[in-house]
Order: structure tokens, then sequence, then C-alpha cells
């Protein structure tokens, strides 16, 4: 008797979770998949539209290595994807700009061809994507009073969405001078 009233009751409470899921509008909980290699099925929008963007950066980067073989003077290689000149090294006893710093900086943004599209002075927070990326980086590899000219890619510089003043996908020229 005491089998049968737990067979019983086991049947009532298997029951009763299926009733509940039931009531509640829930599907009973399924055993994931064991399918190997098998993730979720990407976005094919996305991933049309990360593809178009990579070969734009690939593209802007022989652009800009172009340029940059194309100039009189020796332009290295640093971050962001940036080739920067220091055209005057200013005061190597100052410290260099660190995160967080507060720094007045002023910067001239030109085309490839030298058009002046932007210039501004402002004092701005290291660090803090309060400058393009390609500046906010590689400005710490400055002193006080030092100028540079930077070749930076769209994505290091004004993006793919641009300015008022700069359009989307702009490869640029950025001279820049700490004070």
């Amino acid at each position: 008797m005491c089998l049968r009233m737990k067979r019983v009751s086991g049947l009532v409470v298997s029951g009763l979770v299926v009733l509940l899921f039931a009531a509640c509008g829930h599907q009973a909980p399924q055993r994931p998949s064991q399918r190997m290699g098998e993730g979720p099925k990407p976005d094919s929008a996305l991933m049309a539209r990360m593809n178009f963007n990579r070969e734009l950066a690939s593209a802007a980067d022989e652009q800009l290595i172009r340029y940059v073989q194309e100039q009189d003077e020796t332009y290295a290689l640093y971050d962001a994807g940036t080739w920067m000149l220091v055209t005057d090294p200013g005061d190597p006893t100052t410290p260099t700009p660190q995160p967080n710093d507060e720094w007045t900086v002023h910067m001239r943004t030109m085309d490839l061809n030298g058009r002046l599209l932007l210039d501004s002075e402002g004092t701005y927070r290291i660090g803090k994507s309060e400058l393009p990326m390609a500046v906010d980086e590689n400005i710490r590899e400055l002193h006080h009073g030092a100028k540079a000219r930077l070749v930076a890619p769209w994505y290091a510089a004004y993006g793919l969405k641009g300015t008022d003043h700069v359009p989307p996908y702009e490869n640029v020229i950025i001279e820049i001078e700490l004070k």
C-alpha cells in the first residue's frame, strides 16, 4: 500500500507541474541541443556592414601609407593607426599628458589635400574621449609646447559620422600644439 501511495503522489506532483507550466503559458524547459559547431545564426546585414567598414578601414590605411611615403618628412607609425611627425618637441623637462589630466590643445584639421576643415582650441581631459582618438592616444608622447602633425585614418579621427565640419569617413591631417 505504501508503494502504491508513492506512485500516486508522484503522478499527482508530475501532473501539477505540467498544469502549472500550461497555466502560466510557459513551455516546459527543454534540454539544449548537443549539436557541435553550431552557434547562433549571424545577422547577415550586421556582418555585411562590418565587412564594409573593415574594407574601408583597410583602404584608408593604404591611402595613408601612400600619402606618408610621398612626403619629404619622415613620419612614424603610432597608436590608433596614426602616423605622426613631431615638428617641435616642446619642453622635454615637462611631463607628458596622462589620463584625466587637463591640457589646452590647439588643433587644425585638414583633408589630405591640405584644405582646412576645422580650427579649434580648448581644454580637454586626456583619455575621456573629448578628443579624436588619434589625438587622445598620441598626445601622450608630447610635452608642453610641443607641435606635431598627425595623419589619421577616419576610424581614429572623426569616424563614420564625421562632424559639422569634417565629412564622414574622412582621412585627415591634424596639426596639434600643446599649450
